[in-house]
């Protein structure tokens, strides 16, 4: 195997293969990456227990001066390619298992590992897609995947559960405390499917789609979804067990809807936050929003051992119902709005010790819900 590759190219696909490496594994050959050189491209593979990367490079940088295939230990190998200053790099296969690495004065010898105890990574069998952009499924990560569990006593809720029916693409995301809903219609009809993807593989995924404008084509079977790309294939787990029925907690009227400039809003959660005391069970910060007869809204946190805080708010437009105070955590509220596009937002409640629901004026088919916290 001999080689050489634009460095800036190699690293581009190094550091999206990476996110493919376990940080811990029984299977120590899984701390490489498998390279196949072909006579007009590579083929780059990772994989660890929750998800498996494939990259493909057919740049015209790449001159190949004889095929093969290695495993070269990842991290080892990626900190090189970081590291050099050379705008071009040589790798070549020197003996059985050492690989040997130039950029310009540089000299690096890393010892490999045998290719043939690499796995074969099963990715799934191509069937027909669900076509979706790739802007769309990074909307849909960033409005949705904070709302997740970020503990393992329901693992169920550490993932964002994607349904579809008729058409609509439903996506929940919740940690029983707060919730994520976004609906999304497809452009072709599909069958129905039920899945629930962790929440770091979508994370790891949208990093990848940070650097990409195309379309993604996604597989879907009972245990896992692959998202393909052009040249990059993304192949997650599915989180097993059935997602909750979400759609009853959900109140269907709101007897006081206020209406906010969500930057406004935020501001003030932001600095009334600074004292307020800290929830016992979920260690958020807690404040407490009320409407006055004025029609003024005052946020608030009292801290016996620090202080109060308090801010007045002026709403955008007339109040809708009747008086409201509810205590809630700071951190959901301030996560939700930041997931919003929309510069103006409505806070919707159906009682004081009822979950209340935000949505914005632009973000038709997204809201959020908050669950209060009592504070007697």
């Amino acid at each position: 195997m001999n080689f050489s590759i634009d460095r800036d190219i190699l690293l581009n696909q190094l550091i999206h293969i990476q996110k493919g490496l376990p940080v811990k594994t029984p299977l120590p050959i899984l701390y490489a990456i498998k390279f196949e050189v072909f006579s007009d491209y590579i083929q780059l593979t990772a994989s660890n227990s929750d998800i498996a990367i494939q990259v493909l490079i057919d740049d015209k940088s790449l001159s190949v001066q004889k095929t093969g295939k290695v495993a070269i230990p990842g991290r080892y190998f990626i900190e090189i390619i970081r590291k050099v200053a050379a705008s071009r790099i040589e790798i070549a296969l020197q003996e059985e298992r050492l690989l040997v690495i130039r950029a310009d004065r540089s000299e690096f010898k890393l010892k490999l590992m045998d290719v043939e105890d690499y796995p074969d990574v099963d990715f799934l069998d191509l069937n027909e897609p669900v076509v979706i952009s790739s802007e769309v499924i990074k909307q849909i990560i960033k409005e949705t995947n904070f709302a997740t569990a970020d503990n393992e006593k329901r693992p169920i809720l550490t993932g964002v559960n994607f349904k579809y029916a008729d058409n609509n693409l439903y996506v929940v995301a919740t940690d029983s405390y707060r919730l994520s809903q976004k609906n999304y219609k497809l452009r072709s009809s599909l069958k129905s499917f039920n899945i629930v993807v962790p929440n770091k593989s979508l994370d790891e995924l949208s990093k990848i789609l940070d650097h990409t404008h195309e379309d993604i084509e996604v597989f879907i079977n009972p245990n896992k979804v692959l998202f393909k790309l052009s040249k990059i294939w993304f192949q997650t787990r599915l989180l097993e067990g059935t997602y909750p029925d979400t759609q009853k907690i959900i109140p269907s009227s709101f007897p006081t809807v206020i209406h906010f400039n969500k930057e406004e809003l935020l501001a003030a959660v932001d600095r009334v936050s600074l004292l307020s005391p800290r929830d016992r069970e979920s260690n958020y910060n807690i404040i407490k929003l009320t409407l006055r007869p004025d029609q003024v809204v005052e946020i608030s946190s009292t801290n016996t051992e620090i202080g109060d805080a308090k801010e007045e708010v002026i709403p955008t437009a007339d109040v809708e119902g009747g008086l409201i105070s509810i205590a809630f955590s700071s951190k959901y509220l301030n996560e939700a709005l930041k997931a919003f596009t929309s510069s103006e937002i409505t806070l919707n409640f159906a009682g004081e010790i009822r979950p209340f629901v935000i949505k914005g004026n632009l973000d038709q088919d997204l809201l959020h819900l908050i669950l209060p916290v009592r504070i007697d």
